[in-house]
């Protein structure tokens, strides 16, 4: 591959090979003892700070996908560092299912303060997204007595058995591992940008509803047979959609009728990354359960389910658990990312997110391949397109994300061609330029052959 090059933006570049051939032995090593996971380009991480990167022969590079939105506070931020190595010096584990601990009290405690209302919440830890789906699920079906789980085409929940089957996206993702669970059913996302059901864009919202009342409830899945309703206030894998105005509102009404209980899946909208702690808040609803992981806990692996009290509590003890839940490190740092949260990253996330936007923005008006810039806070799409027809740009997407990557940023892709940004929530203003000065640079090689 050539160096990175130097171009009139005045952006300085490592220069030599990337990857170097320090990652390239060490991608050679992991080919022969990991499982094909399917990296979408050649990044060999030694360390980080903020929303720095730096690969294993010295390359520098602006992170802007935080670890598919983890990395809430970036890289080893020395706040949660040093609450990291005190909670290590104390104690890592005990089983949370068994025994208690102070830093799992805490952290819930400080969780349950910034749900709506700020208390009448109960949190179950696991650690991941899908385990918090998956305890979604079993708690919704318990409570109810009802079997049937509605989720979304595009939407992604996870990879084990409950939330694959509530996946998806993408069919590489389920090809191959039916039967799933029993009674899933998908309905249509209320995606303004490409309205499903070849629907008019100012009524996206009613054709969607109305596809599940008059369609579904009528023919394969009958209110009083269906629990759940499992919905990501902003679609993550599908695209990064943002649904069109009273969508959410709609979905709680259509819930709140047919005694349907509302899961939100904030697994990667959530935890301050829109600039509101959960992305539902943008659209002034509460949801009856809320699932939670990746940015919770800084880095750490740690998931929540957070349940209304009355529903929480009818679970009897036993009824779900497991081993790491409640893990005393992860606890620990989870609570001081939640403090940090609260403080200033929300804030930042609006501030900086809205800069951003506004200069994707800007290069959308020069480049008619980015067919729609969305998001809210710190979670953005491009869409990529072809300009003469209209439809996604697939290939396009994929080459500015590895083009990228050889000129010093780290972005992700998702849906059928959106490139999304999910910085880390510490994102400065001059790094939000810096991002979009890289990212133009990336499109005008790859438009350029």
């Amino acid at each position: 591959m050539p160096p990175f090059p130097v171009t009139s933006y005045g952006i300085d570049y490592m220069p030599g090979d990337v990857p170097g051939p320090r990652a390239r032995a060490l991608v050679e090593r992991d080919s022969q003892v990991i499982v094909p996971l399917g990296r979408v380009y050649p990044l060999v991480i030694d360390h980080a700070q903020g929303c720095e990167v730096w690969d294993v022969d010295g390359h520098r590079y602006l992170d802007l996908q935080a670890g598919i939105a983890v990395l809430a506070a970036g890289h080893s931020h020395p706040r949660l560092v040093q609450v990291a190595q005190a909670q290590l010096a104390r104690f890592t584990h005990v089983a949370g299912t068994d025994f208690y601990n102070e830093p799992m009290i805490r952290a819930a405690e400080k969780l349950v303060s910034l749900m709506p209302g700020g208390q009448g919440w109960q949190v179950f830890f696991c650690n991941s997204g899908t385990e918090a789906i998956e305890a979604s699920i079993k708690l919704a079906r318990f409570v109810t007595r009802r079997q049937n789980i509605i989720a979304f085409y595009g939407a992604f929940h996870g990879r084990s058995y409950g939330s694959l089957s509530l996946t998806a996206s993408k069919p590489h993702q389920r090809r191959g591992f039916f039967p799933l669970l029993p009674g899933s059913f998908h309905a249509f996302y209320a995606n303004p940008y490409r309205p499903p059901l070849a629907s008019d864009p100012a009524r996206v919202s009613a054709t969607c509803l109305d596809f599940i009342e008059r369609q579904l409830f009528t023919t394969t899945c009958p209110p009083e047979e269906t629990a759940a309703i499992v919905i990501e206030p902003i679609q993550g894998e599908g695209g990064y959609v943002v649904p069109a105005p009273g969508f959410l509102a709609g979905l709680r009404a259509l819930c709140d009728r047919h005694g349907i209980l509302l899961i939100c899946d904030e697994v990667q909208s959530g935890v301050g990354r829109t600039g509101t702690m959960w992305a539902f808040e943008h659209e002034q609803i509460v949801p009856d359960i809320v699932a939670s992981a990746k940015g919770l806990g800084g880095g750490l692996p740690i998931g929540a389910m957070l349940a209304r009290d009355e529903l929480a509590r009818q679970w009897a003890p036993g009824a779900h658990g497991n081993t790491y839940g409640g893990n005393g490190l992860t606890c620990a740092v989870t609570h001081e990312l939640l403090c940090m949260v609260e403080e200033e990253l929300l804030a930042n996330a609006a501030s900086v997110g809205a800069q951003l936007i506004a200069g994707l923005q800007g290069l959308q008006a020069r480049f008619p391949q980015i067919g729609d810039v969305r998001g809210r806070g710190l979670m953005i799409g491009l869409e990529l397109i072809d300009p003469a027809s209209g439809a996604p740009d697939h290939d396009l997407a994929e080459a500015v994300m590895v083009e990228a990557f050889r000129k010093g940023l780290l972005i992700l892709t998702c849906g059928a061609s959106t490139i999304r940004l999910c910085p880390p929530l510490v994102l400065t203003p001059a790094q939000a330029d810096e991002a979009v000065q890289r990212l133009a640079l990336a499109l005008e090689t790859c438009l350029a052959g």
